[in-house]
């Protein structure tokens, strides 16, 4: 049995991106996925396995719903909109 590589191979990236065969484009859909993408000499796609796992892992379900850090920062969120202009309303000019 073979150890898997650090990255993920060309194989697992075109079934991730199927039906786009430009790298470029496998690019912009991976880094659109939220996957931190650089590039190989040749142009093609390099994803660390890591990467591929911290965003779209099965260990993102794994935690409880009811986990308080696993949702949204409601107060600093209302924090933010209490300090921030209205919207719609600029100074008029004459």
């Amino acid at each position: 049995m073979s150890e898997a590589l650090p990255f993920l191979s060309d194989a697992e990236i075109a079934a991730l991106c199927d039906g786009l065969v430009l790298p470029g484009a496998q690019c912009k859909y991976l880094g659109r996925l939220g996957l931190l993408v650089n590039r190989k000499p040749n142009g093609r796609p390099l994803v660390a396995r890591s990467e591929f796992e911290r965003v779209l892992g099965a260990g993102r379900f794994g935690k409880a719903q009811n986990d308080a850090s696993a949702g949204p920062n409601v107060t600093a969120m209302n924090e933010f909109l209490a300090k921030r202009k209205p919207h719609g309303k600029t100074a008029q000019r004459r």
